[in-house]
């Protein structure tokens, strides 16, 4: 059985310091989710899902015709 992978590929026992990569990944989103995977009491896995949020077209005034 392989050994468990962040999502860059590190091997997770190679990530004793996953608070600080969580910390990273949440300082560089703007929208978005970082989810952190458990399985025995340890952290398999960090995702990050970014979004992208579009600003609303501003209303233009309806034109009247005669």
């Amino acid at each position: 059985m392989s050994e468990p992978q962040i999502k860059n590929g590190t091997p997770a026992a190679a990530n004793d310091n996953w608070l600080e990569i969580v910390r990273a990944q949440v300082a560089s989103l703007k929208y978005g989710v970082v989810e952190i995977v458990v399985h025995d009491s340890q952290v398999t896995q960090i995702e990050k899902t970014e979004r992208l949020r579009l600003d609303k077209p501003t209303a233009r005034p309806a034109s009247r015709t005669p």
